[in-house]
Order: C-alpha cells, then structure tokens, then sequence
C-alpha cells in the first residue's frame, strides 16, 4: 500500500476537495483520497496509481499539482 502526498492550488472552497476526492477515487488503484483544503494538501493511499494519473485527475477536476 502506498501513500502520496500532493499540493493542489486553485482549492477555495468544500465543493472543490469534492471535486478533487471524486476525480483522482476514480484513478484505478486508489483506495482513499484525504483533501486538506487549508494547506491545499492531498493524501492518496492505494497500489498502482500513478502521479501522472493523480496528476491528470485534479486537472480534470480544474485544479493544478503544484509539488
């Protein structure tokens, strides 16, 4: 089980951790996504997932991976 952690900038507001635990749940191999919308921080715990994958979700969801 591996555990990541990413900074997500543009997050504003509860409707955007949403929008951003939906997009990068739905990356095969993630079992948990934990969004700190303070620091702008995202936990994602799984087997599999890729940081490209991770990365292409919060862009769907309108955000940025800033690190």
């Amino acid at each position: 089980m591996a555990i990541k952690n990413y900074t997500v900038e543009g997050m504003t507001c509860e409707h955007c951790v949403s929008s951003v635990k939906e997009e990068v749940g739905e990356v095969a191999g993630v079992s948990a996504v934990d969004v700190t919308l303070e620091t702008g921080s995202v936990q994602v715990t799984g087997e599999g997932f890729t940081d490209e994958a991770v990365e292409a979700a919060v862009t769907e969801a309108g955000y940025k991976v800033v690190s």
